[in-house]
């Protein structure tokens, strides 16, 4: 590293915009040409810290892991993309995949493209400026070479500055082309011009198919919906084009006509499930502005009008025909509300699971037993409609098989086991709250998403809920900002000569406004040529979300075990080839790299988590739906779900804590997961993403039972309580601001479960004590053991 190199006092990748041949004219200066500087060598070199993690006890952070920063220089690393948007599993890319190889970590991008932010600039502008040759989007890390030509980061063209570019809408002034928000913004939304649309951009389009067979009819769910529905229907994103529909379906399939002048809303029956007709389609989708009170009648009556039915089967697959048959014409969305396992018609299913064989990891049903689903799933997608399924079930329902009709057309998988109005009261608050952001969060319709990288990388495998329409192009019928994406990639041609490469995403959409928009993401990252580089630059998390995505894939496409040896395997190769090719001086103990030192733990806890563990007695329908999550999980929930957060709650202060909008959030410490950082006399709070334990101790102070739980000792808790009293006292408060913002940061609603020793429930908060032996599964220090032999063969 040349340390006494000295920077221009220009923005990286500018030169001075004095005329060409002017005098003080410096060489072109582009961010290939900068060299890391001092400041962020530090945190590489404490990336490279050899850890004994034999030795090491207290190894868990006491606050939420942030992103490793890489290693450029400050001016660009300012501008650089937020890593809860984009972030790859190296934030040093090795230059060839030779030493990619030697390194044993996988590489790839993580991705939350579509995620609500609150500061986001728009640009609306009648020409985007793209590379002329790999149609890049013009962005912080190209270099201008003068006042009239950039040079693409990706494929290095020289492409000219087009004149409407040289005006800078923000500063008013012409001859700034490099002060422009298009090249000061790493995340950027362009308003798209005509040539970004093949058609109009379609209407908001929301179709609702509902289950209404006697079961369904038993778990009450339809009140809640229909209720939450009525309540939600005006804030609905979309505008005075927007439409909205409904289907019911038993053993036939029920369409409401909301036509313009009748009294109320007419339901036609079509019993022929062989062959669905639709009875005057254009009375089944109306406009929602102009039909409201017919609209809301119908969400008034529906949950009456099937009280009686005595109708057990189940004709899902027909329904779903139906509602894509109706769809198609203009693309949307389709919610399907389903509670058991679909028993007539086509895409007709069998139940496949044997609770005796639930522990055994051999044969287990992970794949679909029919294609039909999937098969539908892209018929949707090639006409812009997603399916998202809410599944409401006590027993088997086939997600295995359920499940693709979502992953293929963009959409979500909801699963509520076991839902019930009467036996199980917390997931009707959970359906409420979930479903109330699944209606009002921001869409995106008929969007397609394709990631670019500089030449030299290239990308394989995605993981997410799509369908991959070309090499490259996601087609994405609709777009949420709670999914999450990853991908593979490999080092194709050696990096020489490149100090740095970068990647971007772009998603080009309709917005519920009818506005045709793309969002661009664009991350810059240097190149290293040693492998201690490689290792410093190692972004643990990042690594593992993506070892858990190929670990689904690998479960699905071979078995269990296999997925589960693979995951295993990359912790064992992957610090035995630091020890061997890093370590200078070889010592006794299993050795990390300090960036690598949470590795075993959270390959661990994969292992343990419900998608790959062992031994237990997990349904199958909630395996599958872990592995979905897994799948369309943006990194950070991965992360909780897999390594839930422990806190102690019966001390909460006011030091450290966050002040957001006149509220007081205590930052309790992290604590490490396992029962020997219990105490007895504490109350302490598991956060594991869509659920939360509250363990109260049998000797936990008075004052906490008293001022936060509202009763009078720890024998009159109740045995079902899932609520936290609002009282008037401090500690009240503090522990309810606490618990608040933590549900605030996520799409999902965790319920609260309030534990004590004798609950039923303390086995499943023991469960995700990560570090603990269970029956089936290692210690953390026995894994760590296991790991050391196999290192040190």
């Amino acid at each position: 590293i040349n340390v006494g190199y000295s920077y221009p006092a220009l923005p990286p990748g500018y030169q001075n915009t004095s005329p060409p041949g002017a005098p003080g004219m410096q060489p072109p200066l582009g961010t290939n040409h900068l060299t890391a500087s001092m400041g962020s060598l530090s945190l590489q070199q404490e990336g490279l810290r050899p850890v004994n993690l034999l030795q090491e006890r207290n190894i868990l952070p006491t606050t939420i892991l942030q992103a490793p920063v890489p290693n450029l220089h400050e001016d660009i690393q300012k501008l650089n993309c937020n890593p809860e948007l984009f972030r790859c599993t190296l934030t040093n890319i090795p230059q060839t995949q030779a030493l990619l190889n030697k390194a044993k970590l996988p590489l790839g991008l993580l991705l939350h493209p579509f995620k609500d932010l609150s500061q986001l600039p728009v640009v609306t502008s009648s020409t985007i400026v793209r590379c002329r040759s790999c149609r890049t989007y013009i962005n912080p890390f190209v270099s201008f070479l003068d006042q009239r030509r950039w040079k693409c980061n990706l494929c290095y063209r020289v492409n000219d500055v087009p004149e409407e570019f040289m005006y800078n809408p923000v500063t008013r002034v012409y001859g700034e082309p490099h002060k422009r928000p298009e090249v000061q913004n790493a995340t950027i939304e362009f308003m798209a011009p005509s040539e970004y649309m093949l058609r109009p951009p379609q209407p908001p389009v929301y179709l609702f198919v509902f289950d209404v067979s006697h079961n369904a009819i038993e778990t009450g769910y339809l009140n809640t919906v229909c209720k939450t529905l009525l309540d939600n229907l005006d804030l609905l994103p979309g505008n005075t084009r927007t439409k909205i529909g409904f289907i019911t379906f038993d053993s036939t399939i029920h369409f409401y006509s909301l036509q313009e002048g009748l009294s109320q809303p007419q339901m036609l029956i079509v019993s022929d499930i062989e062959d669905v007709f639709i009875p005057m389609p254009e009375n089944l989708l109306v406009n929602l502005n102009e039909n409201k009170e017919l609209i809301q009648d119908l969400l008034r009556t529906l949950p009456q009008m099937f009280t009686k039915s005595l109708e057990t089967q189940s004709a899902l697959g027909p329904a779903l025909q139906a509602a894509f048959k109706l769809m198609s014409p203009t693309g949307g969305r389709i919610s399907v509300f389903q509670t058991q396992l679909p028993s007539v018609g086509m895409g007709a299913l069998k139940s496949r699971e044997e609770p005796n064989q639930r522990a055994t990891a051999k044969d287990i049903h992970l794949t679909p037993s029919t294609d039909f689903y999937k098969k539908l799933a892209l018929d949707c997608s090639g006409q812009q409609v997603a399916v998202d399924l809410f599944l409401l079930s006590g027993q088997y329902s086939d997600l295995a098989s359920l499940g693709c009709i979502s992953r293929y057309s963009a959409g979500s998988v909801y699963y509520y086991q076991s839902y019930h109005h009467k036996h199980n009261p917390v997931q009707v608050e959970k359906l409420q709250k979930e479903l109330k952001r699944y209606l009002t969060r921001k869409i995106g319709f008929e969007a397609v998403m394709r990631i670019r990288c500089t030449k030299g990388l290239s990308i394989h495998t995605f993981h997410g809920n799509f369908f991959v329409r070309s090499t490259d192009l996601l087609s994405l019928p609709n777009v949420n900002p709670d999914a999450g994406y990853a991908v593979q990639m490999s080092v194709e041609e050696s990096l020489t000569d490149m100090q740095v490469v970068s990647f971007q995403s772009a998603l080009l959409y309709t917005s519920s406004k009818g506005e045709r928009r793309i969002r661009v993401h664009t991350m810059c990252l240097p190149v290293v040529t040693t492998l201690s580089d490689v290792y410093a630059g190692a972004d643990v998390q990042a690594i593992t979300g993506l070892l858990a995505n190929m670990a689904v894939d690998r479960s699905v496409s071979a078995t269990l075990s296999d997925a589960r040896d693979a995951l295993v395997n990359a912790v064992i190769d992957s610090l035995s080839a630091y020890r061997s090719s890093v370590l200078s001086i070889q010592q006794p103990g299993l050795m990390a790299p300090s960036s690598l030192r949470l590795f075993p733990l959270y390959v661990l806890a994969l292992l343990k988590q419900k998608a790959f563990q062992t031994g237990t007695n997990a349904r199958l329908d909630e395996r599958i739906f872990t592995m979905c999550q897994v799948k369309n999980q943006p990194l950070v929930y991965l992360m909780l779900m897999t390594h839930p957060s422990l806190y102690r709650v019966d001390n909460l202060t006011d030091e450290g804590a966050l002040n957001i909008n006149d509220r007081t959030i205590p930052q309790p410490p992290i604590l490490q997961l396992s029962v020997e950082k219990l105490s007895r006399d504490g109350a302490y709070l598991m956060d594991a993403g869509s659920v939360m334990f509250l363990w109260i101790g049998k000797n936990c102070g008075q004052s906490f039972i008293s001022q936060v739980l509202g009763v009078p000792n720890y024998g009159s808790i109740p045995q079902n309580m899932t609520h936290l009293p609002e009282l008037e006292t401090a500690e009240s408060i503090r522990t309810i601001a606490f618990v608040s913002w933590l549900r605030e940061q996520r799409p999902f609603f965790p319920i609260l479960y309030i534990i004590k020793d004798d609950s039923p429930l303390k086995s499943s908060f023991l469960q995700n004590m990560i570090e603990d032996r269970t029956e089936s599964a290692l210690s953390y220090y026995e894994f760590l053991l296991h790991i050391q032999q196999q290192v040190n063969k």
